[in-house]
């Protein structure tokens, strides 16, 4: 094997490490884009999404989204497809693998099947180009889980995003979530097993061969004895939800969920419905970390409830401070947050806010002991409140997309809590009409800031937006939608991560025969 093969290898090896479910192709001298030393930073040519299942609630509307920048240099073909995980579910071992029957000596062909199978395939969301997002809708507890995948000039920035409206109910409000990429480990501090609340993981399987999970919870005293917790089968190509009260007796209020995949990998989140302040998604927190950022809390916030968790047995005191508009300050009374090892912890923090726009930073002396954390908001008036969650996030190394916004009931919040930074802001075409705008921004050290994102001129339809560091930083950002029915302000929080769209590949010209040793 000669050496410029073996460079590629190594690219796209690390490639796979970032996204999971990658590729890149050969370098094109055209279009290398960033150098650093011998490596080339080039767009990603091949990725994958998965979606959740919406809702198990006949009165929910669903609204699943679709998008990818505009990219220089990348390929000019390509596609991005969802399909419905329940579709594509592989058929039973005992079925016939020909699909034909035997009867009386003869054997016919399964049309029906045949017709069922190429209704199935049919895609539930496609894009036609970068820069537009599109849509599709889907009503009722028959929306779909749905399996993605991206290549080409679709590939680099590819962002998907579920919004789902409950009008009544458990979980009665607006539900948002980004769609992931598969992963073989997830946290998430802030679930619950208690009677007011109906919590789901949902796990997503997008290979062709079943997956193994295995589902962990740790309570205020620490690990739950659970019954099935271990073993789960995620079948090839489908989701499975999981109510999380089922794998344990014991009823606690703030539980912190631990997946992790023996075998296979898949995509997960969990589903928070609340009897009384409605529900919504609460995504996988950032990996643990002794220094963690929960960007965009809502300014109007009437509660906010911190829970966390440090793996491990030692324990740690976590300094709290709020990015406010001003800079950095530390919220009287919860200067300092004690986690013992093992034991999720949780911690009201009232109107943290107060009417500002802000972001929690949270931090272990020395970062020398690793901590996930989220945070669950509040908003309006007694007996109308409506509730949503943040997790730590990551940073936006690069670009970051949010969609389905609409010109009125958006916020996107921005925090730069090391250092200032400068930002570009890009509110592409409408799914129905809009040319796109795009805004600077400066973001000083310390601060979080509710910017004034640009909206399409001649808007018509949703759009996304999409958030480019262009120096400084780190920047973490999250991204709100919000409404009003019947007096209750729905709403929904969805960090921005880094979309991981670009990759460094070492050069043909470099040297790596050391992998032949």
């Amino acid at each position: 094997m000669n050496r410029t093969t073996l460079s590629l290898i190594a690219g796209a090896t690390a490639l796979a490490a970032v996204t999971g479910f990658a590729a890149v192709s050969a370098p094109d001298p055209e279009a290398a884009g960033q150098r650093t030393g011998a490596a080339a930073t080039l767009p990603v040519e091949r990725t994958g999404l998965l979606c959740p299942r919406p809702s198990t609630s006949d009165l929910a509307e669903t609204t699943y989204t679709s998008f990818t920048p505009v990219m220089e240099g990348a390929d000019d073909k390509g596609t991005a497809v969802f399909r419905s995980a329940a579709q594509q579910s592989a058929p039973d071992e005992d079925e016939d693998a020909e699909g034909e029957d035997e009867k009386d000596g003869e054997t016919t062909e399964k049309g029906e099947d045949a017709a069922k199978d190429d209704k199935a395939d049919r895609p539930v969301l496609q894009l036609k180009e970068p820069g537009k997002p599109v849509t599709a809708e889907a009503d009722g507890a028959d929306a779909p889980a749905l399996v993605g995948t991206a290549d080409g000039r679709f590939a680099s920035g590819w962002t998907a995003q579920q919004t789902t409206e409950v009008a009544a109910g458990t979980g009665r409000g607006l539900q948002g979530v980004a769609c992931s990429a598969a992963d073989t480990q997830f946290w998430f501090p802030g679930a619950s097993t208690d009677d007011s609340r109906t919590d789901y993981i949902h796990l997503t399987n997008p290979d062709d061969s079943a997956a193994v999970v295995d589902i962990e919870l740790y309570g205020k005293d620490g690990e739950l004895e659970t019954t099935v917790g271990e073993g789960i089968t995620v079948k090839p190509r489908s989701a499975e939800p999981v109510l999380l009260s089922t794998l344990t007796a014991e009823k606690q209020t703030d539980v912190t969920v631990h997946v992790v995949v023996r075998s296979g990998r898949v995509g997960a989140a969990v589903q928070a419905l609340d009897d009384e302040t409605g529900g919504d998604w609460l995504p996988a927190s950032a990996d643990p970390s002794g220094r963690l950022v929960l960007p965009g809390i809502p300014k109007d916030a009437k509660a906010v409830r911190l829970v966390a968790f440090t793996p491990g047995d030692a324990d740690v005191d976590l300094k709290v401070r709020l990015a406010a508009p001003s800079g950095l300050i530390t919220p009287a009374g919860n200067e300092t947050l004690h986690l013992k090892g093992g034991m999720t912890a949780a911690f009201d923090l009232g109107e943290l806010t107060r009417g500002e726009a802000g972001s929690l930073v949270l931090t272990a002396p020395d970062g020398s002991v690793p901590v996930v954390a989220a945070v669950r908001v509040l908003r309006g008036e007694e007996g109308k409140q409506e509730s949503a969650f943040i997790p730590a996030a990551r940073p936006i190394e690069t670009r970051a997309t949010a969609l389905d916004n609409t010109a009125k009931g958006t916020t996107l919040s921005v925090t730069a809590p090391e250092g200032g930074a400068e930002i570009e802001v890009t509110a592409s075409a409408g799914t129905k009409g809009g040319t796109p705008q795009t805004k600077t921004y400066s973001i000083k050290s310390g601060t979080t800031q509710d910017i004034e994102a640009p909206v399409p001129a001649g808007l018509k339809g949703g759009y996304a937006l999409t958030v480019e560091t262009r120096s400084g930083g780190p920047v973490y950002a999250s991204r709100t939608l919000a409404s009003t029915e019947g007096g209750v302000p729905y709403f929904t929080v969805q960090p921005l991560p880094d979309d991981r769209g670009m990759v460094a590949v070492p050069d043909a010209s470099e040297d790596l025969s050391v992998l032949q040793r």
